[in-house]
């Protein structure tokens, strides 16, 4: 029996995990190789540019050696800089991830809603466009948080949580003219939905926080609809571009979403 090709989750460090959950949910047979580009992380303080360079050749890489049924840009940055680059250069089907304004647009009642993101995510002109499409009769706000970002990479590494740095992020959107008339967040970075307890604790007031994770899941069973998968499907498998020991903090994180953390250095893209 042929085996089975594996869906290839990808994201510039963890955040793609909480894209992984919802997926397994609807496939749960499928096998699944998580890839974290340790090397290149993180994406968010990087510029346009080297970023539209870097994924589109490391996924070519990653697509040749492993021969995905699909690929999830499970990453907000990536997506909304170098999708099209990806999909004009891949020949099998790619899943991106874009903020989740039109879902926020359509729950806010106050017609202020947030963006919080990475820095590259919340300037990109992809968002001017999902605001003004889904959002023009809202006040949009953003924030980018390379600091949120390195908090939702510690609590997988079991690092204890520090609260003040939760409440900068969202401070970042509160204090912002019409920030106290906002009630409800886009976490337009797939590292955001890992740590939504911390930011609804810090939280002064009752705020919906919104993702697109589960649509990115909806697509991906639906572009493997006629995919015969395997009758149970083993532990996935976590594969970081730049190994190093101390990447074995993140082995216990990882065992909690059932994936094996590779450390064979040939695997190494």
């Amino acid at each position: 029996m042929q085996k089975a090709r594996p869906l290839l989750i990808f994201d510039s460090g963890v955040g793609g995990l909480s894209v992984l959950r919802p997926i397994r949910a609807l496939l749960p047979a499928a096998p699944i190789l998580y890839v974290a580009d340790s090397a290149g992380y993180p994406y968010g303080t990087k510029s346009e540019a080297e970023i539209a360079a870097r994924v589109p050749a490391l996924l070519g890489r990653l697509a040749e050696r492993f021969d995905p049924e699909v690929i999830v840009i499970a990453c907000n940055t990536a997506s909304t800089i170098a999708l099209d680059a990806v999909r004009a250069a891949l020949d099998l089907p790619i899943v991106g991830t874009v903020p989740a304004i039109k879902p926020a647009a359509e729950r806010s009642a106050s017609r202020v809603i947030g963006v919080l993101g990475t820095e590259a995510t919340v300037r990109q002109p992809y968002v001017d466009r999902l605001a003004q499409l889904f959002a023009s009769d809202c006040i949009v706000l953003r924030h980018g948080s390379a600091e949120l970002v390195e908090l939702a990479e510690q609590k997988l590494r079991g690092t204890p949580a520090n609260m003040a740095g939760y409440r900068r992020a969202l401070d970042g959107l509160l204090s912002q003219p019409g920030g106290n008339e906002m009630d409800t967040v886009v976490l337009a970075c797939t590292h955001f939905p890992l740590v939504e307890p911390e930011l609804q604790a810090v939280a002064p007031r009752l705020l919906a926080f919104v993702d697109g994770k589960e649509g990115i899941a909806r697509r991906t069973a639906w572009l493997t609809r006629e995919v015969t998968w395997p009758e149970r499907a083993g532990p996935g498998h976590a594969l970081f571009t730049r190994w190093s020991p101390a990447l074995e903090i993140y082995r216990r994180g990882l065992a909690a979403y059932d994936l094996q953390l590779l450390t064979d250095k040939r695997e190494r893209s």
